[in-house]
């Protein structure tokens, strides 16, 4: 576990979502001088990753999340909500797993045992881009992702997604500065998601934003630049650095 100064920046740590890395950031201008660290998801337990992310740093953190990392992160605040410092959420849910999305997920994990990962991505690649339609750049670009995540690490992220419970009641609790993100083109997961999770978290602040799907932050990194300096200057009672307007 890092070494953190505790008079220091706090730290970052940034959760992704299924079948991404950290490259789903490079596009992000973090905070200067807050360590970023990346959470790598390939455990088969929404517990396991979040002790995962409380183990990536020691003491308080901000933490960033979209889709399944922010899943994670709702758990995290349920075994530790002391250490989060600010929390940033988009492109997710908070609700516990539908029935058609458990076969949907053993559908997709049957698939990949068999050798069938490449339909898999294929099968997910719509899903990340404002109203299914990516442009064939930004389908090159999800699929080298996707493929560098691997089988076996989207194997255990499928097992994961199964492990999740309803958060809105943790979500009541949180007390700490909190962010939700959502694409209005998003069509895995609406805006009308991120209004349950922005009401049910006290103070919490809600952007929609226009051009976006799913990928907030490869399809609008300087809204994701703008929401992480908010978070910092609320979380440390400072004033938000310059940056870019994040529009709506």
């Amino acid at each position: 576990m890092p070494h953190q100064d505790p008079s220091g920046p706090l730290p970052l740590v940034v959760v992704p979502g299924m079948l991404c890395d950290a490259r789903l950031w490079q596009d992000v201008d973090f905070p200067e001088g807050h360590d970023v660290h990346h959470v790598q998801l390939r455990r088969a337990d929404i517990g396991a990753l979040a002790e995962d992310v409380l183990e990536t740093v020691v003491g308080p953190f901000l933490l960033v999340g979209l889709s399944l990392g922010a899943i994670v992160g709702f758990e995290v605040l349920r075994r530790a909500p002391g250490r989060v410092a600010g929390l940033c959420v988009m492109s997710t849910n908070a609700g516990a797993p539908r029935p058609e999305q458990y076969a949907a997920w053993r559908e997709m994990d049957e698939s990949i045992a068999a050798g069938r990962f490449t339909h898999v991505v294929e099968r997910t690649l719509p899903d990340m881009f404002p109203d299914r339609e990516p442009t064939p750049g930004a389908a090159r670009r999800y699929r080298s992702m996707a493929h560098a995540v691997g089988a076996t690490a989207a194997r255990a992220q499928l097992a994961a997604q199964a492990t999740r419970t309803d958060a809105t009641g943790v979500l009541r609790t949180v007390r700490c500065p909190t962010l939700v993100l959502a694409g209005e083109r998003d069509p895995l997961c609406p805006p009308a998601f991120h209004r349950t999770i922005a009401r049910a978290i006290p103070g919490a602040g809600l952007t929609l934003l226009r051009d976006s799907g799913h990928l907030v932050p490869w399809q609008r990194p300087e809204a994701v630049t703008a929401a992480l300096r908010e978070l910092v200057a609320a979380a440390t009672g400072t004033t938000p650095a310059g940056a870019p307007d994040a529009g709506s």
